[in-house]
């Protein structure tokens, strides 16, 4: 077996750490796939101490051979984390201990004797009687029988410990009894294994395979659950997927949806929603937007809408505008009742942001709000053009009623609030949330804030 000195260790890792696979590492540097992981591995967890030593013929104690067993069998760890632990050569050689004491206790992890014993006694042979039903037996049925019974020798003796417990803590019990039958398979038939330690092929199928999923994916797992939470169950797949390009890793959105469902993690879903239409109390604006919501630059088409929240009887309405061009909400309102005064402010707030050049085009449902006239003339002043969805036409406001949907499955639903000032609290931080540090994947994993900044620097 070839030797590798630290340096030459150290830059596979650092080349494969910065976001190459394992087949281009090992490629690259010609060295073997297996050598790669477990280097990288040993960096992650111990550093670079451990990885720069050298790997030569080592005399291991009882006594540390006894330790690595015990982290087995009382902490829980796979043969593969306690080769990582105790900066072993395989993780062979752990479950070969682990056998060793199993069936010997402490003398077998004592070393063997050299040379030949100087006396060689001949075992004596005890004289069995065989049943009737055993001598009827044929030959290729007693080959079997005793395959099984070799099995269920090599069998660790202590199986129905590994297997007891309940929850999370019986998994990995069962995971690390699987990984002592994967050890076993070279001189045993798996089917006799699976037999002797009464196990199903199914469960044993699973923890082998979810072993080498979270072999190759530990580190990146780890990174998904990281984003997940930080942004409280918000982030999909495809979220989660920019968020990791952006930290420099290259890795395709379908591994992300599998990971993010073997961990059992899922974004929230939508639902819904408030109307404010009372009929025909003022004049109606024609439907100038026609569902046209791309917008080429900041401030051209802005759309707005009424929301409310229930909590425990009491209610909170939202009004914000959005801009089109980022889906950034630039101007909002909140209240505890639906007054004119919220369309007043939000519309005082969002018009003050304007250039003298901005005319943006500003698109609502029919609501009541927006029929009044002190609203129209506001708009006709500062040269603001008004468009209205058509009637029973939800989908011409789509934008709004989506962002709404965003909002209220995010930051809403499934939340216990017990006053309404915790939900308007709530309400603010996740708007500016929203604006500065939610990506959106049609805003090539940026925010809408991070997306309008870099606009204006590029034009």
């Amino acid at each position: 077996m070839a030797k590798y000195s630290q340096d030459f260790k150290l830059e596979v890792v650092e080349y494969y750490l910065s976001g190459f696979g394992s087949n281009q590492v090992s490629h690259k540097f010609g060295v073997d796939r297996s050598d790669v992981a477990k280097w990288v591995a040993i960096y992650n967890k111990y550093g670079i101490e451990v990885l720069s030593r050298h790997k030569t013929k080592t005399v291991y104690t009882p006594e540390f051979k006894y330790k690595v067993v015990q982290s087995v069998l009382k902490n829980g760890l796979s043969s593969r984390d306690a080769m990582l632990k105790f900066n072993l050569k395989t993780h062979a050689q752990v479950l070969d201990w682990l056998h060793q004491y199993q069936q010997y206790g402490i003398d077998g992890l004592k070393p063997k004797p050299k040379g030949r014993p100087k006396q060689m006694l001949k075992p004596k042979i005890p004289q069995i009687k065989l049943s009737q039903e055993d001598r009827n037996k044929t030959q290729e049925q007693l080959l079997e029988e005793l395959a099984y019974l070799r099995a269920e020798v090599a069998v660790p003796k202590k199986a129905e410990s590994l297997k007891t417990g309940t929850g999370s803590k019986r998994g990995r019990r069962t995971a690390a009894f699987a990984e002592l039958i994967s050890g076993l398979r070279q001189s045993h038939s798996l089917k006799y294994l699976l037999r002797a330690a009464k196990m199903s092929r199914s469960t044993y199928i699973y923890h082998e395979q979810q072993s080498r999923l979270d072999d190759k994916y530990s580190n990146l797992k780890q990174q998904i659950r990281s984003i997940y939470h930080k942004h409280k169950g918000r982030y999909g797949y495809r979220r989660i997927t920019l968020s990791l390009r952006n930290l420099g890793f290259t890795i395709n959105h379908k591994c992300i949806q599998r990971l993010m469902q073997s961990m059992q993690l899922k974004s929230y879903i939508r639902a819904v929603k408030y109307r404010s239409y009372k009929g025909a109390i003022g004049k109606i604006a024609d439907n100038v937007l026609q569902r046209q919501f791309k917008a080429d630059r900041p401030n051209q088409k802005w759309v707005t809408d009424v929301t409310e929240f229930n909590v425990r009887g009491e209610k909170l309405y939202l009004l914000p505008i959005m801009d089109l061009f980022n889906g950034e909400i630039i101007a909002y309102q909140l209240q505890r009742r639906p007054l004119f005064d919220l369309v007043k402010e939000m519309l005082s707030t969002a018009i003050s942001q304007l250039k003298p050049d901005d005319k943006p085009i500003i698109h609502s449902d029919q609501g009541w709000q927006y029929q009044m006239r002190f609203y129209q003339q506001q708009l006709q002043q500062h040269g603001l053009i008004q468009s209205m969805s058509r009637k029973g036409n939800c989908l011409d406001n789509a934008a709004m009623e989506s962002f709404f949907g965003i909002l209220k499955s995010e930051c809403f639903y499934g939340e216990k609030f017990n006053t309404i000032d915790e939900l308007e609290q709530t309400v603010k931080e996740y708007i500016h949330y929203y604006n500065h540090e939610r990506i959106k994947v049609k805003l090539k994993g940026l925010s809408p804030v991070q997306y309008r900044t870099q606009s204006l620097k590029t034009a």
